[in-house]
């Protein structure tokens, strides 16, 4: 038996110090998607998500709270999973950076860096922004504060940490920008970050001094230091694989003498972390890189980033619960939403409203609708499928492996509207009456292409679409819509 090509994704890791908000939640659906497509495709996928749990940002809200900082973490980590459970995500792995095994991974790799002469120590000043946990230029600031984080105040740092030789990498990331045209997706993020590369690189901080922020990870050989949290959080990726003895790193990771897959979702925000950083840690300690760094969008709200003050806030877990009255697939209603209403690398608009007429409009008026046609005239004439292939239309496969989600549930939602069209002319609900053959043949034609759609949503609508294949195969109607109207 041939073994199964081997497919690893990961999304980013949020942080604990907030609720995840519909941003977090369009990153996990996506990468879902992806994952769902991959073991559809054959491949034995690792699909892994988790929790970044050190940082100012955390140790200071713990503070504020006035809990210990593992009350904390742990109590935000059930939050999230919650969340992963709510909106049907299929994650293989779920690490939290404050694992042992996470621990132990992030200061090898600390290690082996070191070994090679990637880090050294000394005193310097810079202008921090802790809501980015990164230092910041002054051409990065507007007004002298965070365009992302406008209401902290930049934070002056003076003290001795130790460094990551950066400026070394520059040749070698050109290189690999330049080797690998879809490194980066979409293409206007992989020329953002040439140019951000190209324009030289600056060596930096990886530590912070224990007596100051003390909640990290030991940094080997010296406890006055804790790590930088990106450099301990970006290890994650592999600490999740159980490296560097892992079985699942050399079967998902590695893969040498193979086609390989490496997959990390991430915002825009996250660009030169995942794919400039990140790249340059590996490279340091020897580690095979990435293979795609798939940058998404952010979600506004009425033209405006969302905000509690302003009371636009779209929350996932709100959302879900507004729709369960409506369908049993409540999660997919908000997997819809966010898989075609929002463009799949740039920013998008969504509200409660726009959500609200994105279901009435395509799950309600269109797949709803379609499916309860279709197995009315399959049931009343007794037409069956034979049907029991579960193949991806080309078009569906296309989007997909260019990591375009919203092409791909679009292609789906033009074979809802084609097929009600094909109803609309043939009218096989009438030609059966005249041409019982004819009429046959018509409704079996509809309810293969019903059939189709539904093994297409399986990647993007998991639940509802198993429930209609589940109608075609046992030969009977929904018990009630699976979609009712608001």
């Amino acid at each position: 038996m041939k073994e199964k090509k081997k497919f690893y994704i990961t999304t980013t890791l949020p942080y604990v110090n907030s609720e995840l908000h519909i941003g977090h939640a369009l990153e996990f659906v996506r990468a879902d998607s992806i994952a769902r497509f991959k073991r559809n495709s054959g491949y034995d996928v690792f699909f892994n998500t988790g929790s970044d749990e050190h940082g100012a940002k955390i140790f200071e809200s713990a503070n504020a709270n006035g809990v210990s900082v593992q009350v904390y973490v742990d109590s935000f980590v059930d939050k999230f999973k919650a969340v992963h459970k709510l909106l049907n995500i299929s994650y293989d792995g779920f690490v939290r950076t404050t694992d042992k095994t996470h621990i132990s991974a992030a200061q090898e790799l600390w290690k082996r860096a070191e070994a090679n002469g990637y880090i050294y120590k000394k005193n310097y000043k810079t202008k921090y922004c802790v809501g980015c946990e990164l230092s910041k230029t002054d051409s990065e600031l507007e007004k002298g504060v965070c365009p992302i984080h406008p209401n902290r105040e930049i934070e002056l740092i003076e003290e001795e940490n130790y460094f990551f030789k950066w400026s070394t990498f520059q040749d070698r990331l050109l290189s690999l920008y330049e080797s690998q045209s879809t490194f980066v997706v979409p293409d206007t993020r992989l020329n953002e970050i040439k140019a951000f590369v190209g324009r030289g690189l600056e060596d930096f901080s990886i530590s912070r001094l224990q007596t100051k922020m003390p909640w990290g990870v030991p940094v080997p050989g010296d406890d006055a230091h804790v790590m930088y949290v990106w450099f301990d959080a970006l290890t994650s990726y592999i600490a999740t694989l159980g490296w560097p003895e892992g079985q699942h790193f050399e079967t998902y990771w590695v893969q040498e003498g193979q086609v390989r897959e490496v997959v990390q979702y991430c915002g825009k925000d996250n660009l030169r972390q995942q794919s400039a950083m990140w790249q340059a840690m590996l490279m340091a300690a020897d580690i095979p890189l990435s293979t795609n760094i798939i940058i998404d969008g952010f979600i506004v709200s009425g033209g405006m980033k969302m905000s509690k003050s302003v009371g636009n806030v779209v929350a996932p877990i709100e959302m879900v619960a507004a729709y369960k009255e409506h369908t049993e697939y409540a999660e997919d209603v908000i997997r819809f939403a966010l898989l075609h209403d929002i463009p799949s690398f740039e920013d998008g608009d969504m509200t409660i409203e726009s959500i609200a007429t994105s279901y009435t409009a395509h799950l309600v008026n269109g797949l709803g609708n379609l499916t309860s046609r279709v197995m009315r005239m399959a049931t009343t004439h007794n037409i069956v499928s034979l049907d029991t292939s579960k193949h991806l239309s080309p078009e569906i496969i296309e989007a997909m492996n260019a990591f375009d989600t919203k092409k791909a549930i679009e292609q789906c939602m033009i074979d809802v509207r084609n097929l009600d069209k094909f109803i609309q002319e043939t009218e096989p609900f009438k030609v059966v009456k005249t041409n019982e053959e004819k009429g046959h043949i018509l409704i079996g034609e509809c309810l293969s292409d019903l059939r189709k759609i539904a093994c297409n949503l399986e990647l993007f609508l998991p639940r509802s679409a198993a429930k209609i294949l589940e109608c075609i195969e046992e030969h009977k109607m929904p018990e009630k819509p699976i979609f009712n109207r608001l």
